[in-house]
């Protein structure tokens, strides 16, 4: 029935819709005067979310992030047992160790290869899961929604966005000209970062750029990320074997996109005095992107 479904959909909507394929005609949503989904519903049945506005500026001080590069196995986090920590896709194998309060996780595969995390990360009532309405659905289908304990915030891919037309990299500048929230990069306009993800976050092929756009609205002063090499893209993630690796496409897309974004990221969050350091000592990101620090010097 589901591909009887998306054949529909395929049928009756332009290329431009495509990434909806697999949401109607289960999902339902309403958007707020401000454009984020501020209403969901699956099969009928409604799926608590958390209203984004009410997180605006909520949150001050410092915040880890956890990503996951081989230099996490290397980095002596009891000088930061302390922090709230926001973490990314495999991080939350170490959450024995790290404060997690927030979780962000949109890749779609990601999902799919470690459910028995995902349901530890969905179980845990004291934590924040950022995730994509086509996250949300895959682990209602998964584990059911009675499974699902932590609050739940749906972000959404800003030129993506739910049954609206895909936005394409070359439509990015003339597309978002008059949004005062979203700043393009002044050497390539398809580079973009949003002061307010109620209206969208923008890719950049790594999650950890979606989480300093998110953090600059829920509001941290200091940013610590640790994990975030950008190099070794052969080694295995920190929480892999190597056995056990799932394909890392970031090598293909760092000079580009992912370093350029980065410093334009560096450059918006300067601007709203936030400030961020790297625990990565080698990371290809050098200090004048993100300053280089051991975790004794936080």
């Amino acid at each position: 029935m589901g591909t009887f479904f998306k054949q529909i959909y395929r049928y009756t909507h332009p290329r431009r819709y495509r990434h909806n394929e697999n949401l109607w005609p289960y999902v339902k949503i309403t958007r707020a005067s401000e454009g984020y989904i501020n209403s969901l519903s699956l099969r009928g049945k409604r799926v608590p979310i958390v209203n984004l506005s009410d997180l605006q500026k909520k949150y001050s001080g410092d915040l880890l992030i956890v990503a996951s590069g081989p230099s996490v196995n290397e980095t002596d986090f009891t000088p930061l047992q302390s922090l709230p920590a926001m973490g990314v896709n495999g991080s939350w194998f170490l959450s024995d160790k790290i404060n997690f309060k927030f979780f962000v996780i949109v890749d779609m595969t990601f999902i799919d290869q470690r459910l028995s995390m995902i349901e530890e990360v969905i179980s845990d009532p004291d934590l924040l899961f950022f995730t994509t309405v086509h996250g949300i659905v895959k682990i209602i289908d998964h584990f059911g929604q009675f499974a699902i304990s932590c609050q739940v915030a749906i972000i959404e891919d800003a030129c993506m966005k739910i049954f609206q037309p895909t936005v394409f990299n070359h439509e990015i500048s003339l597309h978002w000209q008059h949004e005062k929230s979203v700043r393009l990069w002044k050497e390539d306009k398809s580079i973009a970062f949003n002061h307010d993800i109620r209206k969208g976050i923008f890719d950049a092929a790594t999650v950890v750029y979606w989480s300093l756009q998110i953090i600059q609205f829920i509001g941290f002063n200091r940013v610590i990320i640790a994990g975030l090499d950008m190099n070794n893209f052969q080694q295995p993630r920190f929480y892999e074997k190597k056995d056990d690796i799932s394909p890392c496409y970031l090598e293909s897309q760092f000079t580009a996109l992912i370093k350029p974004a980065f410093i334009h990221a560096r450059n918006e969050l300067e601007s709203k005095e936030i400030e961020v350091l790297n625990l990565s000592l080698h990371s290809a990101l050098d200090s004048s992107i993100f300053r280089k620090v051991n975790p004794n010097d936080v």
